[in-house]
């Protein structure tokens, strides 16, 4: 269960006040992906304090940049993914031991850390080697 600064405590009419809208705006942006509130047993939405700073960002970026709701869309996923990779690279700096500086792909897909000088364990008996390039590039 979330809590703190994620936790959906917020009904829709009081997060519009918080993030200066009208409610019929947030679910519109619920709709569209844009914010993604968490639901009430009666499925009503709740927003987090994260939701509001969202939602403020929006308004932010549409009204002071111009930018339309597809490219704010895009702006968003763009940060969420920063974010996770800032949180990938912290955690594998923080699990790094000393001499560790490869890497390599774990069975699940994972990053793991391997010493210097060692190779990661075979998942496959055929020891073949898959390469995937990204096709229309």
């Amino acid at each position: 269960m979330a809590t703190g600064y994620d936790a959906p405590v917020f009904v829709i009419s009081v997060a519009a006040d918080l993030a200066g809208m009208h409610p019929q705006t947030l679910r519109q942006y619920d709709r569209l992906g844009l914010v993604s509130p968490g639901r009430a047993r009666g499925r009503g939405r709740r927003y987090s304090l994260r939701d509001v700073e969202t939602l403020r960002e929006i308004q932010r970026l549409s009204q002071e940049e111009g930018i339309n709701l597809v490219g704010i869309k895009r702006i968003l996923a763009l940060e969420a993914e920063v974010e996770r990779l800032t949180e990938q690279v912290e955690r594998l700096r923080a699990g790094a031991e000393p001499g560790h500086r490869v890497f390599a792909a774990g069975p699940q897909g994972e990053v793991v850390a391997l010493p210097r000088g060692h190779r990661p364990a075979r998942v496959t008996s055929s020891g073949a080697l898959v390469v995937w390039r990204p096709s229309g590039r």
